[in-house]
């Protein structure tokens, strides 16, 4: 077998490397980032054997080739957060002087528990990593940690010489999603110290779609700390989107095709030329799109080869078969009602008793509309119009203001996603305990269908020696499958009674502190949080946007509705003219606005291996006009007129 010939960008990241040069590499989508990442640890451990490697990695796809290929012995793999709590977790009596310092800071972002009190902690209480923060424990999350790493770093010049001994080479992937506080640690604070690591980056600015990121690192490069090596080639998209990407591309590099006759998207030597497609029309119809000429032979049920993408999950959530559990964990009215409630309160510094009922503390206060039909109302009855809210209200209006006071909803806890991969977590889920719960069941149910019985055994723990034993299992199993149709509450009380999902200390506990959130999701049918497993366990063919990066697919749908996120709008998007019809204010934010819409329309475009489609519904001339630019003029199609089939 011929080795095959190392390729420029490897060649010239290690010679950056033998200069001790921190480094970044910059690639497109599709452009083997992932592999140059595993080629050149490969290569760093065979010339510096007894040197140590930290790398940090984001997305499922880079853990995958990491830990399938690299096959390092002295490599670490962790997330941003391990690594750092890893690192600042052995100075016990920095980390506690410096969360109290920061606690008492009235800039450093982390709240104290009481607002009026000074915080501090004993010496026999043991600062903890958790999923959760209880500052009074010593217990700290995501967020901390990093605020907590970047100000250890900043104030202990010491802490970076260890570091910098101790991994020889950090490398980081999907670099422009970390948090600028980390990159300040790793290319201003270390770079302080005299002692020698280097620091390498891989990714791609123009995939930085989440917020609260660094984006790029320009500054670092001009400044000469960090030396920029580019990644040209594309080896995953056709022709025509690799042509529409280097449209959107706002940083210089323009991708090409691969010189490599075998990457993917090669076929007898030549460049696929694959399809993009605009489609408009002057009314909002799915299923139109799907059974135009251009989508009809897709297979939607096939979700490994087909994905139609959303901005949201709201917009996901009705099709998908799941809007009853997102409208209660992102639009609850009492949920909703008691904040609004709370920040009256707290601008008129009213003064109540937190023990008396919810109701009468709201009646007791004198909160009305000052305009509209409604001026003169008070707001409880204004909101008591609704019969569901009426409903719910009646469930809380005895319970003590403090009690409401600590109902708690966030749609993060409903629908975000634990990634594991080979059995390491390369991100933390922040499911609540009651959906985590659920995922037991559902899995149960999962791994009895598809006849994985050894890991359904592992999973119930329940011990089978006897055809009794094996019959009763499987008749709990099946009744458990025949409850679709039930209440969410009947599920969960079956399958501890049966003890195939037992109810735990911990769900006991959850739900004690989230009864009024239990009691709406109880009532819920199972067939809708079945619905939301084969979304999130990616069963569906449908996806947001932001979701989707690092992966591809055949065939690709992306919807373009805002859905009203402030963030993105694609009229901008299309629309050069626009920017002159905008408001002073509206003209301020439109460069940013626009640079954010511009990357997740690239990303999205870029998933695609064959065939790219795009939906926008009532377009305006203006934004057909960009179209026709991005996509060409016979790519652009009307669904609307009488010729199109």
């Amino acid at each position: 077998m011929v080795a095959r010939r190392l390729d420029t960008e490897i060649e010239e990241i290690l010679m950056h490397i033998k200069q001790k040069h921190n480094f970044l590499l910059s690639g497109g989508a599709g452009s083997g980032k992932t592999y140059s990442l595993v080629e050149v640890l490969k290569h760093v451990s065979v010339l510096y054997p007894n040197a140590q490697i930290a790398c940090i990695t984001y997305t499922n796809a880079a853990a995958v080739e990491i830990i399938n290929r690299a096959n390092v012995d002295n490599l670490t793999i962790s997330t941003i957060h391990d690594f750092l709590w890893e690192n600042i977790s052995l100075f016990p009596n920095e980390l506690r002087r410096t969360l109290i310092e920061l606690v008492n800071s009235d800039d450093s972002g982390i709240k104290k528990p009481k607002a009026d009190e000074e915080f501090t902690l004993t010496n026999d209480i043991i600062i903890q990593y958790k999923e959760y923060t209880k500052l009074k424990s010593g217990e700290i999350s995501h967020d901390e940690v990093l605020v907590l790493a970047n100000e250890m770093y900043k104030k202990y010049p010491k802490l970076c010489s260890i570091l910098k001994d101790k991994y020889q080479f950090v490398f980081v992937d999907e670099y422009q999603d970390t948090s600028p506080l980390v990159i300040k640690i790793l290319l201003e604070y270390l770079q302080k110290s005299n002692h020698v690591n280097v620091i390498g980056f891989f990714g791609d600015s123009m995939q930085s779609i989440f917020e609260n990121s660094v984006g790029n690192i320009d500054k670092y490069i001009s400044q000469g700390i960090v030396h920029k090596v580019e990644k040209e080639q594309n080896r995953r998209n056709p022709g025509s989107v690799i042509k529409l990407a280097n449209k959107l591309r706002i940083d210089g590099l323009e991708q090409k095709e691969s010189d490599d006759a075998d990457a993917p998207n090669m076929a007898e030597g030549k460049l696929k030329e694959g399809t993009t497609r605009f489609l408009y029309s002057n009314k909002f119809s799915i299923n139109m799109v799907k059974e135009s000429q251009w989508c009809r032979e897709w297979d939607f049920n096939d979700s490994k080869k087909t994905k139609e993408l959303r901005l949201t999950h709201n917009l996901i959530a009705s099709e998908a078969g799941f809007d009853k559990l997102m409208n209660i964990y992102d639009n609850d009215p009492i949920y909703k009602f008691r904040k609004d409630f709370k920040k009256f309160a707290e601008q008129k510094n009213y003064m109540f008793d937190v023990n008396s009922s919810f109701n009468d503390v709201v009646r007791g206060l004198d909160w009305k509309y000052s305009r509209g039909d409604n001026s003169g109302k008070q707001h409880i009855d204004v909101f008591l119009e609704k019969e569901e809210n009426r409903v719910l209200y009646d469930y809380i209006k005895k319970w003590s203001y403090e009690k409401v006071n600590q109902i708690y909803m966030d749609k993060d806890k409903l629908i975000d996603d634990k990634v594991e991969v080979e059995g390491v977590t390369v991100r933390d889920a922040k499911r609540d305990y009651l959906i985590q719960h659920l995922f037991k069941i559902q899995d149960i149910i999962y791994l009895y269908k598809n006849g994985m019985y050894n890991e359904l055994l592992q999973k119930t723990q329940i011990i089978v020696v006897t055809n009794r034993d094996k019959a009763k299992f499987r008749d709990n199993i099946e009744k458990l499958i025949s409850m679709e149709n039930k209440s969410i509450g009947n599920v969960i009380d079956f399958a501890d009674q049966v003890d195939l999902c037992v109810k735990d200390d911990k769900f006991i506990n959850f739900v004690e502190k989230n009864e009024y959130l239990y009691w709406r999701v109880k009532k819920i049918i199972y067939s809708e949080f079945q619905n939301l497993y084969r979304y999130l366990e990616g069963f569906t063919p449908f996806s947001t946007q932001h979701k989707i990066k690092g992966l591809e697919y055949d065939n690709v749908l992306v919807f373009l509705e805002n859905g009203g996120w402030p963030n993105y709008n694609f009229e901008y998007l299309f629309d050069k003219h626009i920017f002159a019809t905008l408001s002073k204010a509206k003209q301020t934010t439109y460069p940013r606005i626009l640079e954010r819409t511009k990357k997740l329309f690239y990303v999205c475009c870029t998933r695609a291996r064959e065939n790219l489609v795009v939906f926008y519904p009532n377009p305006t001339e203006g934004i057909l006009e960009g179209a026709k630019e991005l996509f060409g003029k016979g790519n652009c199609i009307n669904l609307d007129r009488d010729d199109v089939d």
